[in-house]
């Protein structure tokens, strides 16, 4: 494609330089490249295509890296990556040792912080803002928040600290779904309409600047700002920016980089914090993500003239849900709760199906752990449905409000180990680390789909909490029967050495194991608390090498150590597991090999300690 404006810009400062003609033809061929992009790398493609006015009104009005900008949640910053020097990369979107497909600091310094979970602009960009301040150093902080990360409770608490600040620290709002406020009748209609020509804005600003300079001006201005806070507060109801201490300007057409430029630039003018309510359209410019902005949310490469197309193959996921399902048709104390993960954690039957026992919380963990407790302390089967990673964010909860109780939650951790191109921010291997730590929980991370549909049948019974994890995608075809009631399986009669494992890394051993029967799998069919049974099996062998995709410290392999130690076991103890890092974006296969967690990694080990 022939990008005839977007290649010149290598900083925000060029396109500062363009008319409103140009800016216009930057925009489209910003809107095509990522279509292209994404419909060969898979990435984030509807609120991308949203957010390219409102970004390039954003980089026209402030200077970065000066002033600091954050997008929150940061996978809506493609547009913001190709109008920073990016764009020669831009190809490598979400690819090994590409550019990321959120903000990342270290790849450049205009990406002040990095923001791969939502709701946390606020707080960062008010933290960077004040230390500016204090520090003496120029330029200033902009949050850039998503309606959808504004439901996270950490945004409410940010806004609560900032609003009471006497400085204009700016929030914008990208509002591509709900209203904020509730707008009544002609007179209210007439003057948001008003209030948002740029024509309006600089009259109030020469109007404020004026009565400042003449006697009692200062008194007069007062006044009219209270009549008029008095009028809107009758017209607009309550606004929920006001009460928190924020100015409020918009709605704005963000697809309009001349009027969201006018608001911004009235926001720079206040001596108190502003938020500047920006209206945009979710697929902007591209019909399939305009007309299904859900299914456009995230996508794996696609033709761009047909579509993305929804893959038809069985996933972990849709296997939970419809576990789900078919245990409320026959429990009616089971209920299904998702942190704004319906579809992604398959969830979109048993919402259709069981519309009173589902509950969509928003980006709110914290809230739907407790919330779960709740429930649970009612005496219904709460399940929760929650990415490994946004699961870190109810810690706290999960054992304050759950654990410390025994009540019987059920955690279906999905997206558990490797995730592949999303990244650090998203790779779900932290998750047995921490919840090994808390006492009254059950683990389990079942191989294939029977084992996990097994476990959610099961879990219906339990007495504390049960946490179900499971792998992105699919499972693996060379499967073997197991006995699932059982706490741990062996597979093979080598009887020295074994390998130790669980979840989506049997089957790489089982793959190992067709190649080499120099030794045998113990499968962990229930991960943790570990049993003195599992310890007196493998206390029989002479070599023991543990496999697991998570996190090194706080594993499943120092836990066995540690008992193993308690006996006084002199064999051989090898743990293979992810070291103290976080793992990049790369395909799910090459961060398994990278972290030796494959078949083949397997089968050297197996020759060292032969």
């Amino acid at each position: 494609m022939n990008y005839e404006i977007l290649s010149g810009i290598k900083n925000p400062a060029d396109i500062k330089k363009l008319n409103n003609s140009e800016i216009n033809k930057l925009c489209k061929e910003i809107r095509d490249c990522i279509i292209d992009t994404v419909s060969k790398n898979g990435g984030h493609l509807a609120s991308n295509l949203g957010a390219v006015e409102l970004t390039v009104a954003l980089h026209r009005t402030f200077n970065s890296p000066e002033d600091s900008i954050i997008f929150d949640v940061g996978h809506q910053c493609y547009t913001h990556k190709l109008l920073t020097g990016r764009f020669d990369r831009f190809s490598t979107l979400r690819t090994e040792g590409g550019i990321s497909g959120f903000m990342k600091p270290s790849e450049s310094e205009h990406d002040p912080f990095i923001t791969g979970h939502s709701s946390n602009s606020i707080s960062a960009a008010y933290g960077i803002y004040r230390a500016k301040k204090l520090s003496g150093q120029s330029g200033t902080a902009v949050a850039v928040i998503g309606d959808g990360a504004l439901t996270g409770g950490m945004a409410y608490e940010a806004l609560n600290n900032a609003g009471a600040g006497k400085s204009n620290f700016i929030v914008v709002l990208n509002d591509n779904k709900m209203s904020i406020s509730r707008n009544v009748g002609a007179l209210s209609r007439s003057l948001t309409k008003m209030r948002n020509k740029p024509k309006y804005h600089y009259f109030k600003f020469a109007l404020n600047k004026f009565l400042l300079k003449i006697p009692f001006g200062k008194y007069i201005n007062s006044l009219i700002v209270k009549i008029k806070e008095a009028v809107k507060s009758v017209i607009y109801r309550n606004n929920i920016f006001s009460s928190l201490g924020f100015n409020y300007l918009g709605p704005v057409d963000g697809h309009n980089v001349e009027a969201i430029e006018s608001l911004l630039k009235i926001a720079q003018s206040y001596n108190r914090p502003s938020l500047v309510h920006v209206i945009t359209t979710k697929g902007k410019g591209y019909s399939y993500a305009e007309s299904s902005p859900k299914n456009y949310h995230g996508v794996s490469p696609f033709d761009i003239d047909e579509g993305a197309t929804v893959v038809g193959n069985l996933n972990f996921s849709e296997v939970a849900g419809n576990a789900l399902c078919k245990l409320a048709s026959v429990n009616p104390k089971v209920c299904a709760i998702t942190a704004a993960m319906t579809s992604g954690t398959g969830l979109s039957e048993f919402a259709k199906t069981y519309k009173n026992r589902f509950f969509d919380v928003g980006i709110a963990e914290q809230h739907a752990v407790t919330f779960c407790g709740g429930l649970a302390k009612g005496g219904m089967k709460p399940y929760f449905a929650v990415y490994s990673s946004f699961l870190q964010r109810g810690f706290d909860q999960i054992i304050h409000d759950c654990a410390i109780e025994r009540l019987p939650v059920c955690l279906l951790v999905d997206r558990a180990g490797i995730v592949g191109e999303d990244g650090e921010t998203h790779q779900g291997i932290f998750d047995i680390s921490y919840l090994t730590s808390i006492p009254n929980i059950e683990i389990y991370s079942p191989s294939y789909y029977e084992e996990l549909e097994y476990l959610i049948e099961k879990s219906v019974d339990a007495n504390c909490i049960t946490a179900i994890r499971y792998p992105r995608g699919c499972e693996a075809q060379n499967k073997i029967p197991l006995d699932y009631e059982k706490e741990f399986s062996v597979v093979g009669n080598n009887g020295k050495t074994a390998i130790i494992t669980y979840g989506r890394l049997f089957c790489e051993a089982l793959k190992a194991q067709s190649q080499s029967d120099d030794f045998d799998i113990i499968k962990l069919n229930k991960v943790f608390p570990l049993s003195q049974d599992l310890i007196g099996t493998i206390a029989n062998y002479d070599n023991i090498l543990i496999f697991e995709e998570t996190i090194k410290n706080g594993g499943i392999g120092e836990h066995l150590i540690s008992m193993l130690c308690e006996i006084s076991w002199n064999g051989r103890f090898e743990i293979h597991a992810i070291e103290n890092k976080f793992v990049p974006s790369a395909s799910v296969s090459s961060a398994l090999k990278s972290n030796g967690l494959d078949s083949d990694s397997m089968l050297r080990s197996i020759k060292c300690q032969n």
